[in-house]
């Protein structure tokens, strides 16, 4: 066999090789959602299911109500933490509130009685417009108790809309160019302003009262801080695909942390 016959037989049982380890792959390719481009396991395991929870550097109290679908009013009662909201990495909080009772039931004769612990899950009382753990805070007063109109946060195509049975479709996505103006779709105080959640990218959270949040995702820039207060239509972001496979706007609101449809509050084009 001369050198270019070796060469050529080298290549082909290569080829052959990689054929078929491509066609005996078992592991499926990510599933990859719209909304952007991590995969959709990793998206839902974003979400915080625990009753308890440690926090991670530059996680405020709003992004992990946020994240576990709780009223920051809950937790904050909870844990005894009152406005502004501080928290610090490596703390532990509780995000349900269990109440562990000692039950003592008789059994059959000769057996005695035995204590059988049942736990029981307390929903929190709340007391509306008041601020979170009874504690009165300044900016809490400045912000509108009732949002009267909601302003598109942006202009574009709703390209995804709300789903309730969804997991990662709590929001719509409102398609655009890189650099487009965000902006704030009521009066309110800027809760969270940074990327530390996973599949958001750059999120400015927005509450606007003691029941309505509003969130924008995949921002190419941030440009308003944390505890500044905006108005309707102030320019809070630009654009852009953080954590996302392309230009787009994710907009979420949030009534005493449950996800609502955002269609039911804007205004219709």
């Amino acid at each position: 066999m001369n050198c270019s016959k070796a060469i050529n037989f080298v290549f082909y049982v290569l080829f052959i090789l990689l054929v078929a380890s491509c066609s005996s792959r078992k592991t499926p390719a990510p599933v990859v959602e719209v909304q952007g481009a991590i995969p959709l396991s990793k998206k839902i395991k974003n979400s915080i299911k625990a009753t308890q929870y440690i926090v991670k550097k530059g996680e405020t109290l709003y992004s992990i109500a946020w994240r576990s679908g709780i009223d920051v009013r809950d937790i904050a009662k909870l844990n005894n933490i009152h406005s502004p909201y501080h928290i610090y990495p490596g703390q532990k909080l509780d995000l349900v509130n269990q109440l562990v009772t000692s039950v003592k039931k008789p059994l059959q004769k000769g057996k005695g009685n035995i204590d059988n612990v049942k736990v029981v899950k307390k929903p929190i009382a709340q007391k509306k417009n008041q601020a979170y753990g009874g504690f009165v805070d300044k900016k809490s007063n400045d912000v509108n108790q009732k949002v009267r109109k909601w302003k598109w946060p942006t202009e574009g195509k709703v390209i995804t809309y709300f789903s309730s049975t969804q997991q990662i479709s709590k929001g719509i996505n409102i398609a655009g160019r890189r650099g487009q103006p965000v902006l704030s779709t009521a009066d309110g105080i800027v809760v969270y302003a940074g990327d530390a959640l996973t599949g958001y990218g750059k999120l400015i959270i927005v509450k606007h009262n003691e029941d309505y949040l509003s969130a924008y995702a995949h921002n190419d820039l941030i440009l308003v801080k944390e505890q500044q207060t905006v108005k309707a239509g102030d320019k809070i972001a630009k654009m852009g695909s953080t954590d996302a496979d392309k230009v787009m706007l994710h907009f979420e609101v949030r009534f005493r942390g449950k996800s609502v449809d955002p269609m039911k509050y804007l205004s219709k084009k």
